[in-house]
């Protein structure tokens, strides 16, 4: 992913607000990289854009080699399909299906049908170390085990770009700490990229970059 002079502006009540100004990075294959900011700096805009649910006001973002054109609702939706994965805080699990159902439903919106879907789904739940748990519903498993359901699903199908929005803020440190060395080993074993929105410092320890963005600009960063 190469994402280039990104700018968003909200108007509202006539009146313009910058949000972000003249962003620009990077992903690579096997690599995780951490942004921090405060709340308000213009994070969760910035994974919207790159995630094709927002578009910029200016710039560009490119997946694949493919630019995720605006005045293409049909292109972005494919890219996101195709190409993301998303990580969220709330997992955002549906309690009626199992973990496994929950993960062959996102395949399914990825047009994976049958059994190719379940096959797809049985992989990544194993890649998880879920195997055990795969019939349970959301209700019975630990917080940290639906954040491995909800990994799961961003990697199932194969998107080459994984995006996680706070993927460790609503679990104890001991749990973080082991889903954040899962992500590790998950994005170099399955040559994806991960960019982790946060504020979450000890995602900084499986970080190869860490980059910091304040009032809508990228202000720096550090290697990891």
């Amino acid at each position: 992913m190469q994402a280039s002079g990104i700018c968003k502006v909200f108007r509202e009540g006539g009146r313009d607000f910058p949000v972000l100004e003249d962003v620009s990075l990077d992903l690579a294959v096997g690599e995780v990289v951490s942004l921090e900011g405060r709340s308000g700096s213009g994070k969760t805009t910035l994974l919207s854009i790159l995630g094709c649910i927002l578009t910029p006001t200016a710039g560009r973002v490119v997946i694949e080699g493919r630019l995720a054109d605006a005045s293409r609702p049909d292109l972005l939706a494919a890219i996101r399909r195709r190409s993301i994965g998303f990580i969220f805080q709330q997992f955002n699990l549906f309690q009626a299906l199992t973990c496994i159902e929950n993960v062959e439903y996102a395949l399914n919106l990825k047009g994976f049908k049958g059994s190719a879907a379940h096959r797809e789904a049985v992989r990544v739940i194993d890649a998880v170390d879920l195997a055990d748990h795969a019939d349970f519903l959301p209700r019975d498993i630990s917080g940290g085990q639906k954040q491995r359901v909800a990994i799961a699903r961003a990697l199932a199908g194969r998107s080459p770009v994984l995006l996680a929005d706070e993927p460790t803020a609503n679990l104890d440190s001991v749990t973080a700490h082991a889903i954040l060395e899962l992500f590790r080993q998950l994005v170099r074993q399955e040559e994806r990229a991960l960019l982790i929105v946060t504020h979450d410092h000890q995602v900084r320890s499986i970080a190869d970059r860490t980059l910091l963005i304040q009032d809508g600009r990228l202000c720096g960063g550090q290697d990891g």
